[in-house]
């Protein structure tokens, strides 16, 4: 869960100039001369320039040429002014580049239709000033501009998610960092010292109209409506659930304004003829988003697929849908079936060879670019053919069948076991450590020895020979696969040859690695939650299980951080590709990165703490505050200071 104080206390959130904080001073005082605004604007020559190229645009259509800042102010108003100044600011926040880029875009995008939107509604329907519904468009999602500078890695999490997930955005901001754009922007808006009115009513912009209603007496109704209405056009003319957003907009636009569908077009396409000079005026490029038209053809159709889902899911006792379930089942069925034969062997029930192959290629790649092992165990079961030959096939099958069913019983949740061919089985062992993967071998092999396998009413002594083997991955290795298979044969056959019911491991880790490895598992927040005894390893391994840490090149995630310019990685990666050896690596010899960095860098690659933690709080495992304090504590005792080392090249 996400701190608000870290917020607050951040040296990036979003300011104003001065003039602007000037304007919004005079903005209160009912004596205020237009001298006294012009005089205040001067001030400011890139704000004057600004002002004076927009008096110019088709955005406000005046007929003849402004040429100074004495024209341009009182042509547009004082709260026309004020707005504009605001708005102008909030447009040098929202410029930036790197990774975040698309999101500052899309936020950016978002807020010119929001506030084209509530000035083309207030000129629409005749309630309040235009410039003031303009400037509130442009503030509602001002939260997401301050979460964005202050905590961009970890508010990427849920911008990204909510693009898949058909929930609201502030839903899936509460659900990842327990607090959302909307609080944050209203907390902004109070430090600003913005009116109370448009405060309010960027705090209800995402409410239904009953609660608008309950929330805001007459005399500010209509904003807070306005401000509601100007969202959903927001979601409608941006974001994929278009469908439920024109439902939420023709409630409320009915509910406030009386507008009926037709009117409700009418309106959206004035919306959409202002885009056109609000992407002139701010300089943002509104080109992919699709005519009025178009939007209405995709939204209809969202909302004819959401009835029909819903009729669906709420007709289960037709003959229709007995029918689909039944052949939906069939399906299942047949698709179940048809991938336990292509994956599983017959007989054990257990993976097959090529699904072990596969996988072991899977997770080859994974390692190298994690730099992190893979293990694998080879188990042939011992004197097998006389088995065969003194009990018959069938009691082989049953031997088989049921040391299958012990293996599978003996290894972990991620680990994977395969039939090899024949009388061999072999295991893919989940990111081992070496003193892990020898206790696992011994383990199984044990497991075996102490099964019962009878024959009639005989007891017929089984065992099997175990070989190990271990390797991290070089980044320009080839081959690892069948290597590592190989070492782990030889390891099982030198246990064969020793006296069978024995294991023998092998690692191909060098000492360079085995010693990064062993610093980057201490380094992990997992490990130091149960090195500190806030959980325990059970508990640990629940949280980890709902989280899923997609790979980034650790040149993007040193950026991130801070340890390097991304000309410092291009640098690398360059010469990555003439020497082939790992980013880590590279950087430590240029010295653009020192050891404790990469440590950090791997440890982040393998595992987000920001998702760990989210993850033990939404379990219920520690309490928010108290996983909170938890990730404090451990971000001061292991993450290496945020900035590039002296003398980086």
């Amino acid at each position: 869960m996400l701190d608000p104080r870290h917020i607050w206390a951040s040296s990036q959130l979003p300011t104003l100039p001065a003039v602007a904080i000037g304007l919004l001073d005079l903005a209160k005082d009912p004596e205020t001369e237009i001298r006294d605004v012009i005089d205040l604007v001067k001030s400011d020559p890139a704000i004057s320039a600004k002002l004076v190229k927009a008096a110019n645009s088709t955005f406000f259509g005046f007929r003849s040429e402004v040429r100074s800042i004495d024209r341009a102010v009182p042509l547009l108003g004082t709260t026309v002014t004020t707005s504009l100044s605001l708005s102008f600011s909030l447009t040098d926040e929202s410029m930036a580049a790197g990774p975040m880029a698309a999101h500052y875009n899309k936020y950016w995008q978002q807020s010119v239709v929001q506030a084209s939107a509530a000035e083309s509604l207030c000129r629409l329907v005749g309630h309040g000033l235009a410039s003031e519904y303009f400037l509130i468009g442009l503030l509602l999602d001002l939260g997401r501009l301050a979460m964005l500078k202050v905590v961009p890695r970890e508010y990427r999490v849920p911008l990204e998610a909510f693009e898949s997930n058909g929930k609201s955005l502030v839903d899936t901001e509460r659900e990842h960092l327990g607090i959302d754009h909307v609080e944050v922007g209203v907390q902004l808006m109070t430090n600003w010292k913005l009116p109370d009115s448009l405060i309010r009513a960027v705090e209800t912009h995402h409410a239904s109209a009953p609660e608008i209603v309950a929330r805001h007496g007459d005399a500010e109704c209509n904003l807070a409506a306005g401000a509601a209405v100007a969202a959903c056009v927001g979601d409608y003319f941006c974001n994929s659930s278009k469908g439920r957003a024109l439902e939420q907009l023709k409630a409320l636009t009915h509910e406030f304004f009386q507008l009926d569908d037709a009117s409700l077009t009418r309106y959206l396409d004035a919306v959409g003829e202002r885009l056109v000079a609000a992407a002139e005026l701010f300089n943002v490029d509104l080109s992919h988003i699709p005519s009025t038209a178009d939007l209405m053809v995709q939204a209809n159709e969202q909302l004819v697929n959401l009835t029909l889902r819903e009729h669906v899911a709420n007709t289960q006792a037709t003959v229709r849908q007995q029918v689909m379930e039944r052949e939906r089942q069939q399906l299942e069925d047949l698709n179940r079936e048809l991938a336990q034969q292509a994956m599983h062997d017959g007989l054990t029930k257990v993976y097959n060879r090529k699904f072990f192959d596969e996988t072991l290629e899977r997770e080859v790649v994974r390692a190298r670019r994690s730099a992190s092992p893979v293990g694998v165990i080879l188990i042939d079961v011992d004197r097998f053919k006389v088995i065969n030959d003194t009990y018959g096939h069938p009691f082989g099958d049953v031997v088989l069948q049921q040391i299958a069913r012990v293996l599978a019983g003996t290894i972990r949740g991620a680990d994977v076991i395969s039939r090899y061919g024949g009388e061999e089985f072999v295991v893919l062992a989940n990111q081992p450590t070496e003193k892990g993967l020898e206790k696992l071998a011994e383990r199984l092999r044990e497991r075996v020895e102490q099964e019962s396998f009878l024959f009639g009413s005989t007891e017929i002594p089984v065992t099997v020979s175990v070989g190990a083997a271990i390797t991290i991955p070089a980044r320009n290795e080839t081959g690892t696969p069948s290597s590592l298979v190989s070492a782990a044969d030889e390891c099982l056959y030198r246990s064969k040859s020793d006296g069978r019911n024995r294991v023998t491991i092998r690692s191909l880790v060098t000492a360079a690695d085995r010693e990064m490895f062993a610093l980057v598992n201490q380094h992990r927040f997992s490990r130091w939650l149960v090195a500190e005894k806030y959980l325990d390893v059970p508990q640990i391994s629940r949280a980890l299980v709902q989280c899923h840490t997609d790979h980034c090149r650790m040149g993007d995630l040193a950026v991130r951080a801070g340890y390097l310019t991304e000309s410092q990685v291009a640098a690398i990666l360059e010469m990555q590709s003439t020497v082939g050896e790992r980013f880590g690596q590279l950087a430590v010899q240029t010295g653009a990165l020192d050891r404790e960095h990469v440590v950090h860098l791997l440890a982040l690659q393998q595992e987000n703490p920001q998702q760990l933690a989210a993850a033990i709080a939404r379990l219920g495992l520690m309490s928010p505050s108290a996983t909170m304090v938890a990730l404090e504590e451990y971000q001061k005792a292991n993450v290496p200071a945020g900035t590039p080392l002296v003398g980086t090249r």
